[in-house]
């Protein structure tokens, strides 16, 4: 089905996602004490980064090439960090602002390749994509360790929003299920996840972590044991 998904819900998720993207990409450079082009920049391709590349990888029309909305949010986005103190945003309240776009992103990507004629398993990557390329590409053209690189919950968040969009959406045609309901529960899944993940720094364990523990415990054990002194 070759279609674009056009519903005020999915309008404002996009929307949503678009201008808490641009305002982190506008901070970072805001942070380095950029120029206004700079900031603009960095806003219009954290913006825009993910949805541009989930639409390059379905074939569909570039999201902002043909809404003129898009390009206006980004600058606009840009403007308001430029007028404002960057210690206005420090602290957890951009980190949950990105987590709204995060999870926003991860439905409408998801929901956007299913209408796309996407089977489910490469549409639920694509809301993956479309919630963490955008900063993915803000952080590697700033130079600096992206959220991907760290054991935190994000890109998890993002998942489940994703999967529970695309389940939904196979389930809603059998059950007569509003897809409004199921896009609403993949948002609010995401959000509270990463939320929960920023509150109480939630996060998945790192690869090597027991195999480093391993030596020191078998070590011990074996100091412990009877007999275990060197020999003779």
């Amino acid at each position: 089905m070759n279609e674009t998904v056009l519903t005020p819900i999915l309008d404002l998720l996009d929307f949503a996602g678009i201008a808490v993207f641009a305002l982190s990409g506008a901070l970072v450079a805001a942070r380095e004490r950029q120029t206004f082009v700079t900031m603009g920049f960095f806003a219009l391709v954290t913006g825009v980064g993910g949805g541009t590349v989930r639409d390059l990888l379905i074939d569909a029309p570039v999201f902002w090439m043909t809404d003129p909305w898009v390009a206006v949010i980004c600058l606009a986005t840009a403007l308001i960090a430029w007028f404002t103190p960057v210690r206005m945003w420090d602290g957890k309240l951009l980190d949950y602002a990105d987590a709204v776009g995060l999870a926003a992103y991860a439905v409408l990507g998801s929901a956007k390749a299913i209408a796309y004629g996407i089977p489910p398993v490469p549409a639920a990557l694509m809301g993956i994509i479309t919630g963490c390329v955008g900063g993915v590409i803000r952080d590697v053209v700033a130079g600096r360790p992206s959220i991907i690189m760290q054991p935190e919950l994000y890109v998890t968040a993002a998942a489940l929003g994703a999967s529970l969009t695309v389940v939904g959406m196979q389930l809603s045609a059998l059950l007569g299920v509003p897809d409004a309901y199921v896009w609403g529960t993949g948002f609010v899944a995401g959000f509270a996840l990463r939320a929960a993940a920023i509150r109480f720094e939630l996060g998945l364990p790192s690869y090597g972590s027991d195999h480093e523990a391993a030596p020191e415990s078998a070590d011990h054990s074996a100091s412990d044991s009877p007999g275990s002194g060197p020999p003779g």
